[in-house]
Formats: structure tokens, C-alpha cells, sequence
């Protein structure tokens, strides 16, 4: 094994032992936040570190091997049970290096969170409102797929299960890994309802991913906060109910508006509106920070202009194709039930191998 990487391999080990030690620490068990992390960070290191106890017991063992071959009073029985472990052991160290490379590769710490997901109809009228539905529809089976639950926030609905915007919760750990490649701009292909002639309709929606942010990540003072409540209300404005369920939360420091009428409680709603204030704020600040790296909304979805895509979604040629990684698939009905592995494995794959080369 590279020295190198045995060497990142023993640090994040001491690591481990270090935060084990810590969690010893009675002072810690009065720190919730700081427990939390503590705890947190051991987690993720645990099967590294595991891992690194295994590969040093196996050369411990080679080494051991390599002396009964070695020594020419061994009987032949001894040399022949030395040779056959010692060939084991070799194949063994070889699946741990493998393993210990994945392991090592560093991981976006927000890939166990929970996000949320807000599609917008972008160029194409009322064609691109259609599939912004479907877009969503799509991912929730993809979701319900994966043993997430979905939460609707917030919704603007054309009708016909179109939407020029939806906003969802995702909820389940490890949610953000599966979803996050999907931020950026989709484009369709198709022939509306609506067009006599048959001809090709190109449309785009744009498709933003952010983590959720635990309370513990991000304080938000209370003396901050515009907090407005109204009746909900449904597709075409008709009221839903006469109560003033419906919750809109500003954010004044840094205008950041967000409102959710999707349930009938207005504490439920207000818990939903904060979860999604959190994760808007934190996008934001991370934009400021670092316009031209962080995984911002802007970033991600671009301007919504046809030429600006991530996938595109050829009707008429049962075709999805995803430019990234220049993956295409001719199983269009299969993707839009939520059938998205292939392209969330490849993107996986090429993250890995980009941040493997940095």
C-alpha cells in the first residue's frame, strides 16, 4: 500500500481514538451541540478505523507466516499451511486496500441530511409547467423508491398536474446523496397536447437541491422574524380553509421569504416554513461566501435557458441522456417512475474519481 495513504489511514485512526476518548469526558454530557459533533465525527471515522485494525492484525499475521517459511527446521506439513494462509492473507490485504481507498476518499459531510427539493417551470410556458410535475412526480417515486418520505412545502399548481413551482422536504438519512446530483437544469423534448402539427416542444425546468440544516448548525434569532398567517388556499385561489393555517415567515436580515399552507395545522406548517427557512438561509450565506464554488441555487440552476441543461428527455425517442457523464438511457417511461440508479451511480462514480485525483 502506498505510504501516503497509510499514513492518512493512521491519522484519521488516531482521530477516532482521540474522539472515543473524548466521549469519556462526563464535562462533554453537559455540551448537547458539542456532544453531537463529537459523537457525529467518531461515526463517520468508525470504519476506517476498524478497517485499519484489520489490515495491521492480517500483516501481523503475513509476518508471522513469512518467518515459518523462512526457516528451514519447519516440516513440510507447517510450510504448507504457512503457505496456503499466507496467500489468503495477501488476498485479504488486497480487498482491505481497496475498501480502505473508498473509505478514504473524503466525503461531503451533508450526504446523510434530509433536503429539500424545489423545482421551477423554466423556459416553455405552460409545456415546461407539465413537466415540473412530472419532474416531481419522478422523484418521489424515485424517493418512495429509496424509503424516503416527501413533504410538500409549498406548491403553485397550473392544473393538469402541472406546477410553476414546488417545494418538498426529502426526509431519511442519506436522502441529500441521492438527490444532490440532480440540481441543475432538465430539458424536454416532446410533442405538447396542445400542438396540431406534431411538432417537437423544447422546454426546461430548473431543479435546486439543498441540504436541511439541524438547528444546532444555524441560529436564527426570533427578534429577526416577520411571521405572517393567512387562510390557505388551493389551485385557481378557491379556499381551502377558513382558518389562518397558512404561515409566511421572513426572514428580515437577509429577506429570505418562505411560506407553506400544504397542512392543516398551523404549527405544523410554521415547523415546516422553519425548516425550509434554515436550509435557504444557510444556501444563501454559502453563495455570499464562495460564489463560484459552493453548490449554491444560482449554481445550480442557471437561468432556466434551453441551452444551459444537466439531462435532457426525448419523448419521441424514448431517450434520457445525462451530459455530465454522457450517460443515455432508452427507458424514458422507466426513469419518469423513479428509475434514476444508473445516472445517480455514474455521477457518484465521477465525483469519486474527481476527488480522488485532487
Amino acid at each position: 500500500m502506498e505510504a501516503v495513504l497509510l499514513k492518512k489511514w493512521e491519522v484519521l485512526a488516531t482521530r477516532y481514538d482521540e474522539l472515543t476518548n473524548q466521549l469519556m469526558d462526563p464535562s462533554l454530557m453537559s455540551q448537547p451541540s458539542q456532544l453531537h459533533k463529537v459523537n457525529k465525527e467518531r461515526t463517520d471515522l468508525e470504519p476506517a478505523a476498524k478497517l485499519l485494525a484489520t489490515y495491521r492484525d492480517n500483516a501481523k499475521q503475513l509476518e508471522e507466516a513469512a518467518q515459518i517459511l523462512a526457516d528451514p527446521t519447519a516440516g513440510g506439513e507447517l510450510h504448507k499451511m504457512a503457505m496456503d494462509e499466507s496467500a489468503q492473507l495477501e488476498r485479504q490485504q488486497l480487498e482491505i486496500e481497496q475498501q480502505a481507498q473508498e473509505l478514504l476518499i473524503p466525503k461531503d459531510p451533508r450526504d446523510e441530511k434530509s433536503l429539500l427539493l424545489e423545482i421551477r417551470a423554466g423556459t416553455g410556458g405552460d409545456e415546461a409547467a407539465l413537466f415540473a410535475g412530472v419532474l416531481f412526480r419522478m422523484y418521489s417515486k424515485y424517493a418512495e423508491i429509496k424509503g424516503f418520505k416527501v413533504d410538500v412545502v409549498e406548491a403553485t399548481e397550473i392544473g393538469g398536474g402541472g406546477y410553476k413551482g414546488v417545494v418538498a422536504l426529502i426526509e431519511g438519512k442519506g436522502a441529500y446523496s441521492h438527490f444532490k446530483f440532480e440540481a441543475g437544469v432538465h430539458r424536454v423534448q416532446r410533442v405538447p397536447v396542445t400542438e396540431a402539427s406534431g411538432r417537437i416542444h423544447t422546454s426546461t425546468v430548473t431543479v435546486a437541491v439543498m441540504p436541511e440544516v439541524d438547528e444546532v448548525d444555524v441560529h436564527i434569532d426570533p427578534m429577526d422574524l416577520r411571521i405572517d398567517t393567512f387562510c390557505s388556499s388551493g389551485a385557481g385561489g378557491q379556499s381551502v380553509n377558513t382558518t389562518k393555517s397558512a404561515v409566511r415567515i421572513t426572514h428580515i436580515p437577509t429577506g429570505v421569504v418562505v411560506s407553506c399552507q400544504d397542512e392543516r395545522s398551523q404549527l405544523k406548517n410554521r415547523n415546516k416554513a422553519m425548516r425550509t427557512l434554515r436550509a435557504r438561509i444557510v444556501e444563501a450565506e454559502r453563495e455570499r461566501q464562495d460564489a463560484e464554488t459552493a453548490q449554491n441555487r444560482k449554481a445550480q440552476v442557471g437561468t432556466g435557458e434551453r441551452s444551459e441543461k444537466i439531462r435532457t428527455y426525448n419523448f419521441p425517442q424514448n431517450r434520457v441522456t445525462d451530459h455530465r457523464v454522457g450517460v443515455t438511457l432508452h427507458k424514458l417511461e422507466q426513469v419518469l417512475e423513479g428509475d434514476l440508479d444508473e445516472f445517480v451511480q455514474a455521477l457518484k462514480a465521477q465525483r469519486q474519481q474527481e476527488v480522488g485525483a485532487a
